[in-house]
């Protein structure tokens, strides 16, 4: 432990990267060592196994929406009516309004 104390930041974060590349290699070697052994075994009782090995999972991506309602008082101001309602659509039910007054 004492040999990382002589180490300046950007050497320390050098090693850091270089282990968890390193991790990285190995967990994804380990996997695919798995992948393999499931198959032969699958195979040898005559069942084929379709695997999906993507490690990095694409990001999901949300659609916008179009907005559903506007402030009357600020036309700026819209609501898309999925979610919490906005302060000013709460303050304007509370009032005895109904939302649909406010459709677009």
């Amino acid at each position: 432990m004492s040999e990382y104390s002589n180490l300046s930041e950007t050497e320390l974060q050098t090693v850091i990267d270089n282990a968890a590349n390193a991790l990285k290699e190995k967990k994804h070697q380990k996997r695919k060592e798995v992948i393999a052994q499931i198959k032969e075994l699958a195979s040898s009782i005559g069942v084929t196994v379709e695997i999906n090995d993507e490690i990095d999972k694409p990001a999901r991506k949300g659609k916008k929406v179009a907005p559903k309602y506007r402030n009357p008082d600020n036309e700026s101001q819209t609501w898309t009516g999925r979610g919490v309602a906005p302060k000013w659509m709460q303050a304007l039910i509370a009032a005895g309004r109904d939302k649909s007054e406010f459709l677009i």
